[in-house]
């Protein structure tokens, strides 16, 4: 069973284990939308100039790839750098058993920051969507890989509702068919193979050239410089998923304002 699979398996069981209140959470979910700023993480990608890129800055403690990155992370420290350093959004890595992460970071992360976050799980369920808005999530990672286009729909119009965005992820042409089906408009082009964590830039490259125009690309997973910026940047990607490589900074504003072209790298 691969890593992915595995994920998936424990997560359907956590699931079934796990009592809850659908209504409840519904309601939570809807509450915890009244009186905020609809949409704003679709918006935080959009706006800005062409040549500007916007980088969403990934909180996470751990990967099944990487190991340990930040161990029991300090979610305001590093929100606050993520925002000196110019992120336009932030990424949370909430599953909590391969990637040690935790939903009650969404709200911490956003209140220290004031950015758009999205909740980044492996979403099978729509009381997943409903548990992540309630904890304060501006937007939700759907991956393409687990879902079928009617169910991707479904999701995505659920997402809708609640005010929220919903990112698509994909990683082959495949999946990229299956997200534009159901109506993404959000899509981000993984460069990372979930099965085997394997890394190539010139899957954005391939994929993004079937993107539509109207459709909002985002490039994720093994940038690290700014001449990776640059690469994606000329095959049309403007926003950019990056998590890894700015959690190991030392100084992680900095290393951020080096990936947007606002600081010379040293």
């Amino acid at each position: 069973m691969s890593v992915l699979n595995r994920i998936v398996a424990e997560t359907r069981e956590e699931l079934l284990a796990t009592p809850f209140d659908r209504a409840a959470l519904e309601r939570r979910a809807l509450e915890r939308r009244e009186g905020l700023a609809r949409r704003r993480f679709r918006i935080a990608l959009a706006c800005g100039a062409a040549d500007a890129p916007r980088i969403i800055a990934e909180i996470k403690a751990a990967s099944p790839s990487a190991g340990t990155i930040a161990a029991s992370p300090d979610v305001e420290t590093i929100a606050r750098s993520y925002r000196d350093g110019g992120a336009a959004a932030l990424s949370v890595v909430t599953e909590p058993r391969h990637f040690k992460g935790s939903r009650d970071w969404l709200a911490r992360a956003t209140d220290a920051s004031g950015l758009p976050v999205i909740m980044k799980d492996f979403v099978v369920d729509p009381v997943q969507i409903h548990r992540g808005i309630a904890a304060g999530a501006d937007a939700v990672l759907l991956l393409a890989s687990l879902l079928d286009a009617a169910t991707m729909r479904d999701f995505i119009a659920l997402i809708d509702d609640l005010g929220c965005d919903a990112l698509v992820e994909v990683h082959d042409d495949e999946e990229l068919d299956r997200a534009l089906e159901a109506g993404a408009r959000l899509v981000g082009v993984n460069n990372r193979n979930l099965n085997d964590f394997s890394v190539d830039l010139a899957t954005s490259e391939r994929l993004g050239a079937r993107i539509p125009a109207e459709v909002l690309r985002v490039s994720e997973s093994g940038l690290k410089t700014r001449a990776d910026i640059e690469r994606l940047m000329r095959s049309g990607f403007r926003a950019f998923l990056v998590g890894e490589s700015l959690l190991r900074q030392s100084d992680r504003a900095l290393a951020l304002r080096e990936l947007r072209g606002e600081a010379a790298a040293t």
